[in-house]
C-alpha cells in the first residue's frame, strides 16, 4: 500500500468523511453537535443548571459525533434487554446508560437530595403537604392534553411528570415507560428548573393581590430531634404500603434523610451529600445527553414535548398558588399565597422566588423557611405522583 492509498483509507475511515458522504442522513448529527455547543455555552457562560446541563451537552456531542461507538440506542429499544451483548460489544456510554435504564441514578440522587434536605419546615407546618401536592396539578392535566393530541398514555405520563420540576423524577419514569422521550423531556425539565426566577413570578403576581403578597408569617415552632427521626421511617412505611411503586425513590429519599438526622453516621451523610450525588450527576447526565441523537430527537414530539412540559410547569405553579389562596382564607389571612407556588420540587430555587416577590411586595417579609416547607413537600408529592403514573402504565 502506498502513501496515497494509506491516506486515502485514512480519510474514509474519519468521521469527517462519514459527514460528507453521508449528508443526507448525517445533517441531523450536524444540528445536534450545533444544539450541544449551544447548550455548553449556556451552561459555561450562562450557568443554566450547569451541574446538569454542561454533562448532558456533551454527552450528547459524544453522541453525535460519527463513528465514536460509544453509545447504541438499538441496544435498549426493547422491553427486555440483553444485558449480556451491552456488557460484550456496549461503548462507554452503553455502560453508563444501564444506570438510567436500571433506574439506578435517580434513585441515588434521591439519597443526597434526603441528606441534604430538612424537613423541619414540613414538620412545623403540616398544611405544607397539602401546598405540595396541589402544585403536582400541572402533572395531570398535562397528561390528560397530552393524550388528547395524540401521545399514548405512556407518553403523556413522562410528559406530564416535567410539571412536577424534579428532573431525577421526570428521568426515572421516563425511562421506564417511554425511554424515546428521555432527551427530550430531560432536557426540558432541566430547562424550566433553571428558568424558575422567570416563569414563575409573572403567574404569582398575576394569581395574587398585593394585599396577599405582604402577608407576614408567624415565626415556625420549633421541631424537636425525635420528630425528624420519626419522620422518613413514618413516610417511608406509609407511602410504600399505600404505593408500593413509589418505594425506589421514598425509600431512598428517606433514608438519606435519615442519614442525616439519625447524627450517628456522619460520614454517611457526608458522602450521600457531596461525593456521591456529584459521581452519580456525572453519569445520569452524560447518559441521559447521549441519548439526543440526531435521528431520534429531531422530531415534531420534541417540540411538542417542550411545549407541553412549560405547560405541565405553569399549572403546577397555578395549582400550588390558588390553593395557597385558599389555605389564605381558610386561616383568616395569616397564610401568605405566595408559598404555594413553592410547591414545585424544584428545591430550593422555587421557595428562594417566594421569598424574593413576598420581599418584593413588603420589604423585610421574611418567607423563605415557610415556603420550604411547600418546597420539601413537593419532592415527595412528584416522586408520588411518578409511582402512581408508574403503578397506572408501567
Amino acid at each position: 500500500m502506498n502513501l496515497i492509498e494509506a491516506l486515502g483509507n485514512l480519510w474514509e475511515s474519519s468521521g469527517f468523511y462519514q459527514l460528507v458522504a453521508n449528508f443526507g442522513v448525517s445533517w441531523q448529527n450536524v444540528v445536534m453537535i450545533v444544539v450541544a455547543c449551544v447548550l455548553l455555552y449556556l451552561a459555561v457562560v450562562k450557568k443554566f443548571e450547569p451541574l446538569l446541563l454542561l454533562g448532558i451537552a456533551f454527552g450528547m456531542l459524544l453522541a453525535n459525533l460519527p463513528l465514536s461507538g460509544m453509545l447504541h440506542l438499538e441496544f435498549f429499544g426493547s422491553k427486555t434487554v440483553d444485558y449480556g451483548l451491552v456488557l460484550r460489544e456496549g461503548g462507554l456510554l452503553d455502560i453508563l446508560y444501564l444506570g438510567v435504564k436500571l433506574g439506578i441514578y435517580p434513585c441515588l440522587i434521591f439519597m443526597g437530595i434526603g441528606a441534604m434536605t430538612d424537613f423541619g419546615p414540613l414538620l412545623s407546618n403540616p398544611a405544607s403537604m397539602l401546598l405540595g401536592a396541589a402544585a403536582q396539578l400541572g402533572i395531570y392535566i398535562a397528561f390528560t392534553v397530552a393524550n388528547l393530541i395524540g401521545f399514548s398514555p405512556t407518553e403523556a405520563a413522562s410528559i406530564g411528570i416535567i410539571g412536577g420540576a424534579d428532573g431525577p423524577t421526570a428521568i426515572y419514569l421516563t425511562a421506564r415507560l417511554a425511554p424515546h422521550l428521555l432527551p427530550a423531556i430531560a432536557i426540558a425539565a432541566y430547562s424550566y428548573m433553571a428558568l424558575i426566577p422567570l416563569i414563575q413570578p409573572p403567574i404569582m403576581r398575576a394569581l395574587t393581590t398585593k394585599k396577599e403578597r405582604e402577608v407576614v408569617m408567624t415565626q415556625l415552632r420549633p421541631v424537636s430531634k425525635q420528630e425528624k427521626i420519626l419522620f422518613p421511617i413514618a413516610v417511608t412505611i406509609l407511602s410504600c404500603l399505600i404505593l408500593p411503586s413509589v418505594t425506589p425513590l421514598i425509600g431512598m429519599l428517606m433514608l438519606g434523610n435519615l442519614f442525616r438526622e439519625s447524627g450517628i453516621v456522619e460520614r454517611l451523610s457526608d458522602t450521600a451529600q457531596n461525593a456521591l450525588i456529584n459521581i452519580v450527576t456525572i453519569f445520569l447526565s452524560l447518559t441521559v445527553g447521549a441519548t439526543a441523537v440526531g435521528d431520534n430527537f429531531l422530531r415534531p414530539e420534541t417540540l411538542k414535548v417542550v411545549v407541553l412540559g412549560l405547560f405541565a410547569f405553569c399549572f403546577s405553579t397555578v395549582g400550588g398558588l390558588l390553593f395557597g389562596k385558599v389555605l389564605h382564607i381558610t386561616s383568616g389571612g395569616k397564610i401568605n399565597p405566595l408559598i404555594g407556588s413553592a410547591g414545585v420540587s424544584a428545591v430550593p430555587m422555587a421557595a428562594r422566588v417566594s421569598q424574593i416577590e413576598g420581599q418584593k411586595a413588603r420589604p423585610g417579609n421574611y418567607l423563605l423557611m415557610h415556603a420550604m416547607g411547600p418546597n420539601v413537600a413537593g419532592v415527595i408529592g412528584s416522586a408520588v405522583a411518578a409511582g402512581f403514573l408508574l403503578s397506572l402504565f408501567g
